[in-house]
């Protein structure tokens, strides 16, 4: 069993990145499936991002992979850019796919009801993704539930390929959704994004660190009057790090009065402290070995490259392009 995703470098990963994305790509690898995760820095370009930004946040990407567990004897890493064979699938996909679909991609129809204007690379989105996915025989595609929709096009297409040419070339894939932690609420309650300016980046620095968990939005009910957990955002984070027990003695302390959530968030940081430690101290040693995390993205490349070169064949074969003579 496969298992591929990606993730945009368009900034410092946070940990709703942490618990919708890296917690259960480790959690596939121990578990014996062949895991291919890359940065997806073609699909970053239609935002034109700065060059030396986009070069560094996918450096960073690749550390907090490594820092997360990420073994790469076990699990392929590498740069989307690194495999050229998934821009010409995405060509060769587009055939076949209706533009209808294409317009019914949130990505799009977000930003079109907003009335911004729509460059090609961000309609085609969604057409690179299911390239993405398609061209290495994903069985599972570990994603948030707001990604959903972008497995459901890569199946559309995949199915519709298999019918247009009579063939079996593309698997069906899955995705792969962790429903306990789908959205994980960022500090003023929406889901934790890096558009909505309202993460907390477990990598960050102990000061910056502090401010973003300090800066958690609460309501005003006095020190001394009763809360509800259920209703505040510093316990809905706490209840990612505290065991059952810890989390029922935090509950206790909102229902009785006299809690502050300042001292909510005091614990709060501390458990995300003590959590993040070991991954800490990790991203520091492998920022120092530059060497190794390069290795790690050209022998990535080469074993995702092999399998898409592959795959690139089949297509070709069955479409009747002569480029299938390598």
């Amino acid at each position: 069993m496969r298992s591929l995703s990606g993730i945009k470098p368009t900034g410092t990963l946070h940990i709703g990145n942490y618990f919708g994305a890296a917690k259960q790509f480790e959690e596939l690898q121990k578990k014996g499936y062949d895991c291919f995760y890359f940065v997806a820095d073609y699909h970053t370009l239609n935002t034109c991002p700065d060059p030396n930004e986009l070069t560094e946040n996918s450096w960073n990407i690749v550390l907090d992979y490594l820092a997360f567990g990420l073994d790469p004897e076990k699990s392929t890493m590498f740069l989307q850019s690194q495999v050229p064979e998934v821009v010409e699938l995405a060509f060769i996909l587009g055939n076949v796919t209706p533009m209808g679909l294409m317009q019914r991609a949130h990505s799009y129809k977000e930003k079109t009801d907003k009335g911004e204007l729509i460059n090609v690379g961000l309609f085609y989105y969604p057409l690179l993704m299911a390239a993405d996915i398609l061209l290495y025989d994903s069985d599972v595609v570990p994603v948030g539930q707001d990604q959903k929709q972008h497995v459901e096009i890569a199946r559309d297409i995949a199915v519709k390929f298999n019918m247009q040419y009579n063939t079996e070339v593309f698997k069906i894939p899955e995705p792969l959704i962790r429903e306990d932690v789908a959205v994980v609420p960022g500090t003023d309650g929406r889901k934790m994004s890096k558009s909505y300016g309202n993460t907390i980046e477990m990598f960050a620095s102990d000061k910056e660190l502090k401010k973003q968990v300090m800066g958690i939005v609460t309501d005003s009910t006095p020190l001394e009057e009763p809360k509800d957990p259920d209703k505040c955002n510093v316990f809905a984070l706490y209840k990612l790090f505290a065991t059952p027990q810890e989390q029922a003695l935090m509950k206790e302390k909102y229902r009785a009065g006299g809690y502050g959530y300042g001292t909510a968030k005091k614990e709060l940081l501390e458990k995300l402290m003590q959590f993040f430690k070991p991954m800490r101290e990790k991203r520091e040693e492998l920022d120092k070995n530059r060497y190794y995390v390069e290795r790690v993205l050209r022998e990535g490349a080469q074993r995702a490259r092999s399998a898409a070169v592959e795959k690139i064949k089949k297509v070709k074969k069955v479409t009747g392009l002569v480029g299938n003579i390598y």
